[in-house]
């Protein structure tokens, strides 16, 4: 065999792909950047508008022998799969350690009148989170738990950030996202659809261990979490059915963003499913 023709770097489209990791170009094309066999995989089986959401494939020659099954399985789905070397993958990238396979996808999220539609039962609301990883986290930690939907309001970040899209590890293609509402339209859109609303905050007045025990928190539930460094402004927390606290039964001064979302949405998951939860409950 021949060694494999490679993409030129000054080609067209790796010049394309290497301006989306600025967000005036990702939000003019609407497209980003999927990085990592764990989430080009799950861009191969995911759709949007009924249209493949994975554009094009970008691989090394090594990472396309050794994850050969997700480069056929593009190819299969009509996916222009181009092979470049290690150089201009981190020139898309702009990683330190590319994992060697870049999806060009269109953008998937959902608008928040469907999300409402569906009658979700299980809802992450982001609020003033600025860190995308953070916000990729929070993502992967709904999926797990079970959500229904996870929403970015209007003064959050990015959810295509190369950082939000990494962190989520392929959790961005597995539930509706919204992204650009107003937290007060959040809230009331919510409400309307049936959820209590629960505001997480550290100096919150209820406690979570509490709320288990009292069996408050089997019905449908969004939970809003807030910024990394200040939590939530007191105009957000007014909007709130409760703003509740996770309990520190030891010495630790705090629970970062991430670790206090999963641990909120667990316990929902758990009380849903519980007797008597919505999710336990017989269809009517």
């Amino acid at each position: 065999m021949g060694t494999p023709e490679l993409i030129s770097p000054r080609s067209p489209r790796v010049t394309a792909a290497r301006r989306l990791a600025r967000r005036a170009f990702r939000g003019k094309e609407r497209r980003f950047i999927a990085e990592g066999p764990q989430a080009v995989r799950e861009a191969i089986a995911h759709r949007t508008d009924g249209d493949a959401t994975l554009i094009e494939l970008f691989a090394t020659v090594e990472a396309a022998e050794r994850h050969h099954e997700i480069v056929g399985a593009a190819r299969a789905a009509g996916v222009r799969v181009h092979l470049a070397d290690d150089r201009t993958i981190g020139d898309i990238s702009q990683t330190v350690t590319p994992q060697g396979l870049l999806g060009v996808c269109h953008f998937l999220d959902s608008p928040f009148e469907e999300i409402l539609a569906a009658r979700p039962r299980l809802v992450a609301v982001l609020a003033h989170v600025r860190d995308p990883g953070n916000a990729g986290t929070v993502l992967r930690c709904a999926d797990a738990a079970g959500a229904d939907a996870v929403v970015l309001t209007d003064a959050s970040v990015d959810l295509y950030n190369p950082k939000s899209v990494r962190a989520s590890v392929g959790s961005l293609f597995h539930l509706p996202v919204a992204v650009g509402v107003p937290v007060e339209q959040v809230v009331s859109g919510l409400k309307g659809a049936g959820a209590r609303i629960l505001a997480a905050d550290g100096a919150g007045d209820r406690d979570l261990d509490a709320e288990l025990d009292a069996g408050s928190m089997g019905g449908p539930t969004a939970w809003v979490f807030g910024n990394e460094a200040w939590g939530l402004p007191e105009e957000t927390r007014a909007l709130a059915d409760a703003v509740v606290r996770v309990p520190i039964h030891g010495r630790a001064e705090s629970l970062n963003l991430a670790t206090a979302a999963a641990v909120c949405l667990y316990a929902s998951a758990r009380a849903q499913r519980g007797p008597g939860g919505c999710r336990a409950a017989s269809p009517a």
